[in-house]
C-alpha cells in the first residue's frame, strides 16, 4: 500500500510536464504536455509519452497551454479511454491549441513530403495526431468549476483553484487515500501566477498540505514592475515609430496576447503611442480571444465591470486589427511603414510569426520584442540570447533588428512572488516541495532559496525517480 510521486517530463526543464501521482497501483495523470526545444529531442520525446498510457484512470489538466495539453490528442490515441478534468475555459482553450498542433503537424508532412520528393529522397515522417485525435480527446474532458470538489477514483479526490496564470488555468490540490486508510494531500501549482496580472483573478489561497509541487520556471530571476513594464513599451513602440520600422512581437496565443492587446489599449486611449496599426496574425490567438469573451467566470473584477457593467470590450480598440486569412499575412509583409505585429508560436518554434521574422529579423529598423519565457534550444532563445544569426526554414539570416525585453508581462511567478504566494498560505503541515518545470540553474536557485526561507524539506525532481509520499 503505497502513494508515490513521479515525472515523465517538465522535471529539470520547462516543458512536456507529465507528472504521475500513484495510490496503490492507480495512476493519476497532471498534466500531458508537449516538449519544446532541439527538434530531434523534441520528436523522441513527445513520441515516447508516457509508459504504458492504457493503464492510466484519470488525468487531471491544469491550464491550457501546450506544454501541458499538447499531446493528450496522442494519449487518447494510445488507448486512454478515461476522463479529463479541467475547467470549463481550459477545455475550451485546449480545444483551440490541440487541433492548432494538429493542422501544422499536416501542413508539416505535407510540405516536408514535398520538399524530400523534389530531392528523390524517402519521407515516411508522420504526425504524432491528426485532427480525429483532438476530437477524441476532448470528448473525454470532464469539466470543473472553481472551489468544488471532485471523486476522480479510487482514493483520489481533486478541487481545482485559480492559478492565476491563464484564463482557466487551476491549482489541482489533490487527496490521496490508500487502501490502509492513510491520507495525504498533495498542490499541484501547475502554473503559478502572479498578482495584479489583468484580465484574469490573483493565484487562490489554497488549503494546508501536505506535499507541493511548485513551479519554478523563473526560480533564478526576478520581474520587471507593471508600471516599469509599460513605460518600457511605450518607449520601444515610440522609438520605432520614429524609425518608421515594425515591431514584432513572438506572443503565446493564450493570454499573453490578450494581456498586450489590453496595454495597448489603454496605451492608445491615454495617447501615449501613436495610433498606429496593431495586428494579431494568429488563428489561434483570434479565436482564443473570441473564447475569453464567453468565460466571465474568469475575470477579475476590473474587467468583469468593464464587459458587464460598461459593456465595454477590452479586446477591441480602432487601431487593433486581426488577420483572418494566409493572403492577410503576407501583405503585413508588404506593408511599409509602422506597425506593430503580434503573432505566434511564442517560442519562435512554428506558425506565422516565423515568416515575420524571416522579414524582419535582418532589418534595421524593425525590433524584435520578447515579452515571455524562451525555453532552451528554441529559435526564440536563440533571438533573446542576441546570436549574431539565426537558421529560419533552413536558411540563416544575420540579426540586425533591435531585439528588446520585457519580463513583467510573464503569466509565471517569479521566485520572490512564488515566496510570496507560499508564505500566505498555511504551511504548518507541510512536509516537502517538489520543484519541477525550470531549467537547471533556476531548480538549484529555487532550492536554495527556499531552504533560506525556513523551508526544511526541498527536492528537485529528477525525471522518472518515484517518491513515496
Amino acid at each position: 500500500m503505497s502513494i508515490r510521486l513521479h515525472s515523465e517530463g517538465g522535471a529539470g526543464e520547462v516543458t512536456g510536464s507529465k507528472h504521475i501521482l500513484t495510490i496503490d497501483g492507480a495512476r493519476c495523470l497532471i498534466d500531458c504536455g508537449a516538449f519544446q526545444g532541439k527538434r530531434e529531442e523534441a520528436e523522441e520525446k513527445n513520441r515516447a509519452l508516457v509508459p504504458d498510457p492504457e493503464s492510466i484512470s484519470s488525468v487531471i489538466l491544469t491550464h491550457a497551454h501546450f506544454d501541458h495539453c499538447g499531446m493528450l490528442p496522442l494519449l487518447a490515441k494510445r488507448g486512454y479511454r478515461g476522463n479529463i478534468y479541467s475547467t470549463p475555459a481550459t477545455r475550451d482553450l485546449a480545444g483551440v491549441v490541440m487541433m492548432d498542433s494538429a493542422s501544422i503537424q499536416a501542413r508539416d508532412a505535407e510540405y516536408l513530403g514535398k520538399q524530400a520528393a523534389r530531392k528523390g529522397q524517402k519521407f515516411d515522417w508522420q504526425p504524432l495526431y491528426t485532427e480525429e485525435d483532438v476530437i477524441k480527446a476532448t470528448g473525454q474532458f470532464v469539466t470543473v468549476s472553481y472551489n468544488r470538489p471532485m471523486p476522480i477514483g479510487d482514493g483520489i479526490k481533486v478541487e481545482l483553484y485559480d492559478a492565476g496564470h491563464i484564463l482557466g488555468s487551476a491549482m489541482a490540490y489533490t487527496h490521496a487515500r490508500d487502501r490502509s486508510g492513510r491520507e495525504v494531500t498533495i498542490a499541484f501549482t501547475g502554473d503559478l501566477g502572479r498578482k495584479n496580472k489583468p484580465i484574469i483573478r490573483d493565484p487562490a489561497i489554497i488549503p494546508a498540505m501536505d506535499y507541493l509541487v511548485l513551479e519554478a520556471t523563473y526560480g533564478d530571476r526576478l520581474h520587471e514592475g507593471t508600471e516599469e513594464a509599460i513605460d518600457k513599451l511605450t518607449d520601444i513602440v515610440n522609438q520605432a515609430a520614429a524609425r518608421k520600422g515594425k515591431v514584432i512581437i513572438p506572443s503565446f496565443a493564450i493570454e499573453r496576447t490578450q494581456e498586450l492587446i489590453f496595454y495597448f489599449h489603454l496605451l492608445v486611449d491615454a495617447k501615449r503611442i501613436p495610433e498606429i496599426p496593431i495586428w494579431v496574425d494568429s488563428p489561434m490567438a483570434i479565436n482564443a480571444t473570441s473564447i475569453f469573451q464567453i468565460h466571465p467566470e474568469c475575470y477579475d473584477e476590473e474587467t468583469h465591470r468593464a464587459f458587464t457593467v460598461h459593456h465595454e470590450n477590452p479586446f477591441g480598440f480602432n487601431s487593433l486589427h486581426f488577420s483572418s486569412s494566409v493572403q492577410d499575412s503576407k501583405r503585413l509583409n508588404e506593408y511599409q511603414g509602422p506597425a506593430i505585429i503580434i503573432s505566434a508560436d511564442g517560442m519562435c518554434e512554428a506558425g506565422r510569426i516565423q515568416h515575420h521574422l524571416i522579414h524582419n529579423i535582418s532589418d534595421p529598423s524593425a525590433t524584435i520584442l520578447i515579452v515571455g519565457y524562451m525555453a532552451a534550444n528554441t529559435l526564440g532563445r536563440r533571438i533573446r540570447d542576441r546570436e549574431k544569426e539565426v537558421r529560419i526554414h533552413g536558411d540563416l539570416y544575420p540579426v540586425r533588428a533591435r531585439i528588446e525585453e520585457i519580463n513583467a508581462f510573464s503569466a509565471h511567478a517569479d521566485y520572490q512572488e512564488a515566496w510570496d504566494w507560499m508564505s500566505s498560505l498555511d504551511l504548518s503541515q507541510l512536509k516537502r516541495v517538489f520543484l519541477v518545470h525550470g531549467e537547471k540553474e533556476g531548480l538549484t536557485h529555487m532550492e536554495k532559496f527556499l531552504r533560506e526561507k525556513g523551508v526544511k524539506d526541498v527536492q528537485i525532481v529528477r525525471k522518472g525517480e518515484r517518491y513515496e509520499l
